[in-house]
């Protein structure tokens, strides 16, 4: 039996997002594992599923799911059925504690197929006019101002070394904060490019100095954002 990674969209229809041999594919599977239920509920009341959604089975895996319960989660395909795994939006176990999920079916032997559709770090990296042979994604930078401060320099100072743009974001709230602090902790010269609402109809996507940044002021606000860096 097969473990499926679905991607969600970031934003609108399923129809819109995902090709349509991923919704015929997602339609006909009966348990799900998701990080929270109800939005994967409204995801596959979209897709068309060929059975009632009171009837689709769905778990949760979540960043308060244990180690030692994971394991449980893959019981759909020891009995022979196919699972799906959930993103809250687009691609499942980047930057997502589905990760966990996959290793243990890794583990067991099951395959994993992942299903065509949208990933913001990709998209973003495509409209930034970064480099694009070289990327790391980095995940979430540290919370407190002076450890942050400390990471984008480090991360600056590997863009710069290696010639390989820097991919990172945040939560929507602590935008604005991770701007304060890329404003002051970079060189004029570095380029960073700020992708917000990626497929939605406020999506924005701008790249400047950071000379130019600064003198263009302004804030992202609570949208979800890619931020990208390069050192040149």
């Amino acid at each position: 039996m097969i473990l499926y990674a679905i991607p969600t969209p970031l934003g609108g229809k399923p129809q819109d997002a995902l090709p349509a041999p991923a919704l015929k594919t997602i339609a006909g599977i009966e348990h799900f594992v998701a990080e929270d239920a109800k939005s994967a509920r409204a995801f596959l009341s979209g897709v068309g599923m060929q059975r009632p959604l009171q009837e689709i089975a769905i778990s949760v895996l979540d960043e308060h799911t244990a180690s030692k319960d994971i394991a449980s989660l893959l019981q759909p395909l020891r009995e022979g059925h196919s699972l799906g795994l959930v993103s809250e939006a687009g691609c499942p176990a980047i930057a997502d504690p589905g990760a966990a999920l996959v290793e243990a079916a890794r583990r067991e032997g099951f395959r994993v197929v992942p299903l065509v559709g949208p990933s913001s770090l990709v998209l973003a990296l495509m409209a930034s006019g970064l480099e694009g042979q070289r990327f790391a994604f980095c995940g979430y930078l540290p919370r407190e101002q002076q450890e942050r401060e400390a990471r984008i320099r480090e991360l600056e100072r590997r863009s710069r070394a290696e010639r390989e743009t820097q991919l990172f974001i945040e939560t929507p709230y602590r935008n604005d904060a991770l701007l304060g602090s890329l404003l002051s902790a970079c060189s004029p010269t570095t380029s960073l490019c700020i992708a917000a609402d990626l497929t939605l109809p406020g999506e924005s996507i701008a790249t400047r100095s950071i000379a130019d940044w600064r003198k263009a002021g302004g804030a992202v606000g609570r949208r979800p954002a890619v931020f990208l860096l390069y050192a040149r």
